[in-house]
């Protein structure tokens, strides 16, 4: 009896699970962190420590598995050993990747479309704020620029140089399968597991009427690894506008020099103000400099936790940004959560809820914009003599206005006053949700609906008090103005489909996709302005005196969009490829005899590589070539174009008696559609040496045709413009990528280097019309778009055989002014007209962009540095309109120091004389001309980063990595225009900087260089 016991509790003991311990290591021998240790068939598992150990309870004969991200899993059969080290070789072939495509996703092998992708491995050690920022510089063919420093703002992307006359040129961003009808500026870049970007026709289609600009595909973080990881993320620094790029203004003594020889030049009495420059030493008031923070703080915390079980998968991020603007009051906040989960109810059925809400708070002053919008713009151009403080050195003066007779025309506001008062306040609530079901009744088939829906809503406070303006001219005190604005957003989108998934005899690899797709939008927006405040402390409606009606309006907004979707993947053996997609888009936004709109698609592969005759080139690793060809579309042509709009403002007149009334504002359309794209892409992905070199090449030629436009009719009609699809532009490319690995010993080093050439042409514009003017661009046929528009300046008349010898402006030229060319070759300057001497005389595009990145770890350490850049670009220097108005009533650039006084003292020839007033200086101010104009060719430094990994866990993490990053380290340029040679103001589609107007610089918000330290924990 004893015997059995002994027996029984021995089997016992040897049932019982064992207490495992051990390391899990690469192949360089280096410890693999994170890694997954499961064992099959069953829900336990662990993952190893920031020193690569693990430990877990383990019965005899159970098979554990080893797994980690860029490595081959090992499974090992647990026989009762008390410690195991495991090495896991790494999986240099990415080409089985999965990426995600439109509808689905796909082995990367076996893409036929231009799909580039960037994961979670090369985004998360960017510390930046914004998700566009992370891309810079690491995709062929996407130009991203950050046209303004504003918190939140001014990211401008562009795939393959896409662009439109009026319509929207930003590309669809597609976030877990939802197209948001905003922008990701004020996403949470943290919450992101990877990107792709479509740039093909045959990647692009299934989005039919929406993807001519391309599409960006957003795939959030999902549960994943093993049990339960934690980590927490957090980062602190400081924000600095260096020196370097500022406008180079006269200060005081200067500009005082300045207006004392241009009196003395005109033979006039000089004011009292300017005979003795001397006086200001010391006493320069840099008004630019003063609305600049010195170090303005930035600090965001980030923390995610992932749960992988045996029936579901949970990930929530949490966020809080807060960031202070290097521009005085400019304050940003952004609280941001996601949670995403999915469930396997059963082996066929799985469903999927994910929500992301998200507040951000942004109160920035009227920074942006041109003369009397905004106030960096208006500080440039404010006299230096005048003071920003009373004599006490503290109290900030109210306004400045010198004597008329010292040529100062305008009031000048205190800017350090306006930037500390003026409130722009704009509070923005947003909730992104979905739900999905998925399906597999049987295997390779599945069922998929998902319910989407997006909610946003802005409130936007406006108050100028009495005290303070962002206006030039405007005397204080002022009329109060207040401005509240509210806008809701609502967008639902239910999407159905399925894909059935079959391999024929071992060879034949079929995927079909099958889809209904409806969406709807819906905004309302409501507006109303006050003004006269009897007290500047009650900014509210009832405080105001008066309610503007003009400004105090109300709107709503609708579209919907139902579509029909199909796609067949095809390849034979994995070596011969075949992609053919086609949606068919019905949309409100289109005339009713055009209301859908049909979007093929095809592409084919082959990889090579795998044919036997490239077997005796063992060089090649890889070798794919590809091709597509496909239409698609942009919708993004507003809401109610189509329609015969009506205007109820208008008075009608009976008898004697006014009436109010309403009238046809203008014509219907029936037939209005969408803009198409028709796209053909040839490319080629190399790689060598065993993948240690990778490289991959793009042409593409793609035609837009049905632009919109306004056209102009007959005034007889009784209308002005009629909405129409008009046109076409011509666009073509080449996009260069590779990704080396340059070692791969103890010190490993990457690269990851682009360039892309992209052009465009004008074909055709509306009938009759062969070109369409900006306000200082024209788009013209025959030549790319929106190209800077004026007269070739060529120096000065130096004398006055100078000026007999060379064509004049009549009644204007003198000795000293600026000359121009006369290109139409009458003998006179013509700026306008049938003989007009203005032409193109500069190019907003860049010949090519480019961007590198490199990678180096040693061990513990991590180096990371990223450039981009552009080349061949120009700007148009807005504020030379006013800061090289030799009339002297703006404070002036620099350079005009150096312009024309005399035959003997004739300048550097920019700038011409003084003498003789508007006549004579207006030329050269309101012409405009090719001195306007500044090459804005770039390489900036966008981050550099060094870190180091504390392997070793302690009783608080498991691992721990701190940093410290420079973001925007350096400006490689000799743009002399400002500090920020990318901007392009109001990249909307609207006014300068606008799809007619491209490349203005307006004087935009400057973008800070960033210091900063942070820690990873993982726990």
């Amino acid at each position: 009896m004893l015997l059995a016991l002994i027996f029984f509790l021995s089997s016992v003991a040897m049932a019982q699970a064992q207490n495992l311990r051990g390391k899990v290591s690469g192949s360089d021998g280096e410890p693999l962190i994170g890694a997954a240790v499961t064992i099959v068939g069953t829900t336990r598992g662990a993952s190893t420590d920031g020193s690569g150990n693990f430990a877990i309870d383990v019965k005899n004969n159970e098979t554990l598995r080893f797994s980690s991200v860029g490595f081959i899993s090992k499974d090992v059969v647990y026989t009762g050993q008390k410690t195991l080290n495991v090495t896991l070789a790494a999986d240099n072939k990415t080409l089985n990747e999965i990426v995600v495509v439109g509808y689905g996703s796909q082995v990367k092998k076996e893409i036929t479309g231009a799909v580039q992708t960037i994961g979670y491995k090369e985004l998360k050690d960017l510390p930046v704020t914004q998700i566009g920022q992370k891309l810079q510089g690491q995709l062929a063919g996407v130009q991203i620029n950050q046209t303004t420093g504003q918190p939140g703002k001014g990211m401008n992307v562009r795939i393959r140089g896409q662009l439109s006359v009026s319509a929207g040129s930003d590309p669809l961003y597609v976030v877990d399968g939802f197209p948001i009808t905003g922008t990701i500026g004020a996403m949470n870049p943290d919450e992101i597991e990877d990107i792709s970007v479509l740039k093909d026709a045959a990647s692009t289609s299934l989005y039919g009427s929406r993807a001519a600009n391309g599409v960006v595909l957003i795939t959030t973080k999902k549960g994943k690894g093993s049990g339960t990881n934690v980590s927490f993320n957090v980062y602190t620094g400081i924000q600095q506008v260096p020196m370097k790029g500022r406008v180079d203004m006269m200060d005081a003594v200067e500009f005082a020099q300045f207006k004392k020889e241009s009196y003395e030049d005109a033979k006039q009495p000089v004011p009292v103000e300017f005979q003795n420059p001397s006086q200001y030493e010391g006493k320069n008031n840099d008004w630019y400099d003063a609305l600049i923070q010195k170090n303005a703080p930035i600090t965001s915390y980030n923390l995610s936790i992932t749960s992988n079980k045996e029936k579901s998968r949970t990930s929530l991020v949490a966020g809080i940004l807060d960031q202070k603007g290097v521009v005085l009051n400019t304050d940003y906040k952004r609280y941001s959560l996601r949670l995403n989960s999915a469930y396997d109810i059963s082996d066929k059925v799985t469903i999927g809820f994910n929500v992301a809400p998200q507040l951000t708070y942004d109160n920035t002053p009227r920074t942006d914009g041109d003369r009397g919008t905004g106030i960096l713009f208006n500080a440039l151009h404010t006299w230096p003599i005048m003071p920003i403080y009373e004599a006490d050195g503290k109290t900030l003066t109210k306004f400045n206005r010198f004597p008329a007779s010292t040529g100062n025309i305008f009031a000048y506001p205190n800017w350090v006053r306006s930037a500390q008062e003026l409130i722009n306040e704009t509070t923005t609530t947003n909730l992104l949700t979905n739900a999905y079901i998925e399906f597999e009744p049987i295997k390779g088939l599945k069922f998929k609906s998902s319910m989407n829906g997006e909610i946003l809503r802005t409130k936007f406070f406006f108050f100028n008090p009495s005290t303070a303006t962002s206006a030039i001219n405007v005397a204080i005190p002022t009329t109060a103005v207040s401005i509240r604005q509210n806008i809701e957003n609502l967008s639902w989108l239910n999407e159905n489909t399925v894909t059935y998934t079959k391999t024929l005899l071992e060879d034949h690899k079929f995927e079909i996709l099958g889809g209904y797709t409806s969406q709807y939008f819906r905004q309302e927006s409501s507006q109303i302005q006050a003004d006269t405040y009897a007290d500047d402390r009650l900014p509210t409606i009832q405080g105001g005196i008066n309610i503007n009606r003009g400004a105090t309006v109300s709107g709503v907004q609708e579209w919907g969009l139902i579509s029909y979707l199909a796609r067949l993947n095809y390849n034979y053996k994995g070596k011969y490829l075949l992609n053919a997609a086609i949606r068919s888009d019905g949309s409100s936004r289109f005339g009713a005899n055009n209301r859908w709109g049909i979007f093929p698609s095809i592409g084919a592969g082959w990889v090579v590589s795998d044919e036997a005759f490239m077997q005796d080139i063992p060089a090649v690793s890889f070798m794919k070539i590809r091709a597509s060809l496909g239409e698609i579309g942009n919708n993004n042509i507003g809401n109610y174009t189509h329609y015969a709009l009506i205007n109820n403002t208008v008075n009608g007149v009976f008898g004697n008696t006014v009436a109010p009334g309403a009238s046809v504002s203008s014509l219907a359309n029936p037939n209005l559609g969408w803009e198409k794209t028709r796209q053909f892409d040839l490319g080629l992905d190399l790689n060598l040496w065993n993948d240690r070199v990778n490289f991959t090449y793009d042409y593409y030629l793609k035609n837009t045709t049905n632009l919109l436009y306004s056209v102009q009719i007959a005034q007889a009609s009784g209308f002005g413009n009629f909405n129409d699809n008009i046109g076409e532009i011509k666009f073509w490319g080449h996009e260069f990528a590779v990704n080396t690995k340059n070692t791969t010993g103890a010190v490993k080093w990457t690269t990851n280097a682009n360039i892309s050439f992209n052009r465009n042409v004008v074909v055709a514009l509306a009938p009759g019309i062969d070109r369409v003017y900006g306000t200082f661009h024209i788009t013209k046929v025959g030549q790319p778009f929106g190209q800077f528009y004026g007269v070739i300046a060529d120096g000065v008349y130096k004398n006055a055989a100078d000026l007999a010898n060379n064509p004049q402006v009549p009644g204007r030229s003198t000795v000293g002014s600026i000359k121009i060319k006369d290109l139409n070759g009458n003998g006179i300057i013509d700026y306008g007209g049938n003989n007009d001497d203005r032409t193109i005389m500069g190019n907003p595009f860049p010949d090519f962009v480019y961007g590198i990145t490199n990678n180096v770890t040693y061990k513990n350490w991590d180096f990371n540095i990223i450039g981009s850049g552009s080349y061949g670009n120009q700007l148009l220097v807005r504020h030379i309109y006013s800061t090289a108005n030799l009339d002297g009533v703006f404070n002036m650039v620099d350079g005009a120091k150096y312009r024309f006084r005399s035959e003997a003292n004739p300048g550097l020839g920019m700038y011409g004389t003084t003498v003789g007033g508007g006549n004579v200086t207006g030329i050269e101010r309101d012409w405009m001309n090719s001195r306007f104009v500044a090459d804005a060719s770039y390489f900036t430094i966008r981050n550099i980063t060094l870190g180091y990994t504390f392997t070793k866990p302690s009783k608080v993490y498991k691992s721990l990595r701190v940093y410290a990053s420079c973001q925007q380290a350096y400006v490689f340029t000799n743009y002399w225009g400002g500090p920020n040679p990318e901007t392009s103001a109001q990249g909307n589609g609207q006014g300068d900087g606008g799809n007619l107007s491209p490349g203005v610089d307006l004087s935009n918000y400057p973008v800070p260089r960033t210091f900063t330290i942070g820690a990873n924990f993982n726990f």
